[in-house]
């Protein structure tokens, strides 16, 4: 799935695309892509065409958050989580280096 959703966003000339591998990091999903659009416009119809090339696919319908507005829109397709930005967006929330950042081990005290 994360290679379809790599190839769909790259398609449909989105930006800056970087996959998060997550393991040992969240049990949600196994991946969190994020990429960006150079507009509202151009956020929400790499979105569009993210989840029909995912349906075309075979997979579920995923579920889309924030096309409303089209500054962030949120596609969980499931094993793999997509996060699409506005570039001024993006940089204000920083989700590659909150993600990215390897977490201490858990202290047993």
């Amino acid at each position: 799935m994360l290679k379809l959703v790599q190839k769909s966003l790259d398609d449909d000339k989105a930006e800056e695309i970087v996959a998060i591998d997550l393991e040992g990091k969240a049990s949600f999903a196994d991946y969190m892509v994020v990429a960006s659009g150079r507009s509202q416009r151009h956020v929400n119809a790499v979105a569009e065409h993210l989840v029909e090339n995912l349906e075309k696919a075979g997979h579920a319908t995923p579920r889309v958050a924030g096309q409303k507005t089209g500054d962030w829109v949120l596609v969980d397709a499931g094993d793999v989580v997509v996060h699409l930005f506005r570039p001024e967006v993006r940089t204000h929330y920083n989700l590659e280096k909150m993600w990215s950042v390897t977490m201490p081990p858990e202290r047993g005290d």
